[in-house]
């Protein structure tokens, strides 16, 4: 996968290249990630990005040529360009697999009150928001995407497993899970975990994914399709809660 970051802010990603899974994607050669600074993309003499808003109001707008230009340097046939901004769709891990699978992206970092409409109209796929809240910018919008769907691409996590029982891939939260010493300050570690029996094993880390959905994300109950299994568990759940 080829990534283009197209920021205000370069440097802010110095210690993302050089750290954890985006530096092993690139040790690997899955992951070729390209970091633009904005203000090279203009033709102002002081570089500025930004300017007053038609119409006034409170704020500053980035302005559309650099932003254009720093895309159509870049951007191939197979290309995608996605937006960071607070009025985008909001990011999931269903989105992060869609993105995991594409050859190429190039993310716009978003500063001020935002972008000339332009942008978002004529020159994005995409507009990505990762959730109800404001930022000062898309860099760390943008830093969070980029970690949720690298380590999706196949060959950068070693136990590929492992992210298909990650939570919200089934639809619910993923399971509560221990590691040793089998008991830590009186603490034990549930007696199935230590029985050997894979399928009580299984039954027990599945209920536990309900509960902690039922607990921390109720809302995802409702758009998940749960089996018989499934059914049965959350009422076992929900007696016992009582």
């Amino acid at each position: 996968m080829k990534v283009h970051i197209i920021t205000i802010f370069p440097e802010y990603f110095e210690g993302i290249i050089k750290t954890g899974i985006i530096k092993i994607a690139q040790k690997k050669g899955v992951l070729d990630l390209r970091i633009l600074n904005l203000r090279d993309f203009t033709d102002d003499p002081n570089h500025q990005v930004d300017d007053y808003p038609y119409g006034g109001g409170p704020g500053m707008i980035m302005k559309p040529e650099p932003i254009f230009r720093a895309v159509m340097q870049v951007k191939e046939e197979n290309s995608k360009v996605i937006l960071l901004s607070p009025q985008g769709k909001v990011f999931n891990q269903k989105m992060a697999f869609e993105l995991s699978k594409l050859p190429h992206l190039i993310f716009i970092c978003g500063r001020y009150k935002g972008v000339d409409g332009r942008v978002r109209e004529y020159l994005c796929d995409w507009e990505i928001s990762i959730g109800d809240y404001i930022l000062s910018g898309g860099e760390a919008a943008c830093a969070v995407i980029l970690e949720a769907v690298v380590r999706l691409i196949k060959g950068v996590v070693g136990d590929y497993e492992s992210i298909e029982t990650d939570s919200f891939v089934s639809g619910l939260l993923d399971a509560t899970y221990y590691t040793r010493p089998r008991e830590f300050m009186g603490y034990k570690v549930p007696d199935v975990l230590l029985s050997g029996n894979h399928e009580e094993i299984r039954k027990w880390r599945r209920k536990s994914a309900l509960l902690n959905t039922l607990k921390n994300r109720p809302d995802l109950l409702k758009t998940t399709i749960l089996s018989e299994e499934d059914q049965k568990l959350l009422k076992e759940i929900e007696e016992e809660l009582k």
